[in-house]
């Protein structure tokens, strides 16, 4: 029993120890209002970037919670950061997360984040400026829907090799992107993994360890063929008849004339006796060597790297995005060196509101396809209306015609009684 109740306090405090050395390097979530003004710096680099508004949008978990930054005008760039005390990343792991909603029914544009280096001029901020990584999905047309894990490594960005499908529906998601010190890196939708991988494999941030030795090649008696002509077949001798042959069953016509038409020749029809090119039978090569495969030597030109995970000075995060149509909400942004406090982090965001949110937007859809539905009876209920009342105007104009047919008849009747009235005075 005492040592069991002793494994628990070790247990307990190692927790305490792991909470304590989790660092929390940035973590938005709007909830003072428009205070997010004064921490974050709309980019100057152009004239026309589109505008942010705070808002939780159309349908939501909690209107307070879920308020992020929203675009708001229609096919702009966009280019907002905030900044945060500097640090680098070496030997631990680094975490970047946020929500992103596309409420719009987005067509074509980012949804991603970018953390830069903190010499960042950030009213000076735009599509060229040098990152650390770019995270996020990324969507347009049919095509593109993935998520970009893009890092910058010795001034060049490199994008994974791999293809991650991002999320597409209008609902919110979380995006965890986890970036280890052994080199390995996980990504993660709504706190599920969905790639995860080395970075020497899934981007080519290296040369190759192994290349083709340049001077091997393959010997000249080298027979890679495992089927040859079978050299004791012979082709049959009733083997070739013409493709093509008159047709036995066409006839002159009666009114053929050769002087005008000149000679008559039947018309052509597939041979069915016709067997196509010969070709001898195939045998296994007996000197078949299977494929040649060219040696491989050691790359001079590689050199390992132990620090291709590693970033100095992070310092801001940055969104840098274009939209044709606008309407996505950022928010629950951190970056931390803790998984298991993003993950917290997550339950007490995301993980609250999801569920809600999915309510609401499920009762605004059934109340849209409601109205709709109510709409399209009224059409028809007055286009049955016209046609009754076109129909009942047709009638009246046949009654109005048979009243007067009968009028007419009768006044024909009257004026032959009268004329042979006046006969017989």
């Amino acid at each position: 029993m005492r040592r069991m109740q002793v494994v628990r306090v070790v247990a307990a405090v190692l927790l305490t120890v792991c909470c304590v050395n989790a660092t929390v390097f940035f973590r938005e979530e709007f909830a003072d209002g428009d205070e997010w003004r004064s921490r974050w710096v709309n980019s100057k680099h152009k004239s026309d970037y589109g505008e942010w508004k705070l808002t939780a949008g159309n349908f939501y978990g909690d209107v307070e919670k879920d308020k992020g930054l929203q675009t708001s005008q229609d096919a702009r760039f966009y280019a907002t950061s905030a900044r945060f005390e500097p640090f680098s990343n070496e030997g631990k792991t680094l975490v970047i997360q946020f929500t992103v909603k596309h409420e719009q029914k987005i067509d074509c544009g980012g949804g991603y984040v970018k953390v830069f280096p903190a010499s960042l001029d950030q009213t000076a901020m735009h599509g060229d400026s040098e990152y650390h990584i770019m995270f996020g999905p990324d969507i347009c047309g049919y095509s593109t829907k993935k998520v970009h894990v893009i890092f910058n490594y010795k001034g060049k960005n490199h994008l994974i090799k791999k293809e991650i499908k991002c999320k597409d529906d209008e609902l919110t998601h979380l995006y965890t992107l986890i970036l280890n010190p052994d080199q390995t890196y996980e990504v993660r939708i709504d706190n599920e993994k969905v790639e995860s991988g080395s970075l020497e494999e899934d981007w080519d941030f290296l040369p190759p360890k192994k290349i083709k030795d340049p001077e091997a090649k393959k010997p000249e008696d080298w027979d890679d063929r495992d089927k040859i002509d079978d050299v004791e077949d012979t082709k049959p001798e009733d083997w070739d008849k013409p493709e093509n042959i008159p047709d036995p069953d066409a006839k002159k016509p009666e009114d053929w004339d050769e002087d005008m038409d000149g000679e008559w020749e039947p018309p052509m029809i597939p041979n069915p006796e016709y067997k196509g090119e010969w070709k001898p039978k195939q045998m296994d090569n007996p000197n078949y060597k299977g494929p040649w495969i060219h040696p491989e030597i050691d790359n001079p030109e590689y050199s390992a790297d132990s620090n291709i995970y590693k970033f100095e000075n992070i310092g801001v995060l940055g969104l840098d995005l274009w939209q044709v149509k606008s309407g996505t909400i950022f928010d629950n942004f951190l970056i931390t060196d803790d998984v298991k406090e993003a993950e917290d982090v997550a339950k007490e965001t995301w993980g609250v509101t999801k569920e809600p949110e999915r309510k609401m937007k499920q009762e605004q859809d059934d109340l849209k396809r409601k109205e709709e539905e109510e709409k399209n009876k009224e059409q028809d209920t007055e286009g049955e209306d016209e046609e009754e009342g076109e129909e009942e105007e047709e009638e009246d104009e046949e009654e109005e015609e048979e009243t007067k047919d009968e009028m007419e008849e009768a006044l024909s009747e009257m004026e032959s009684e009268e004329a042979k009235h006046k006969d017989e005075l």
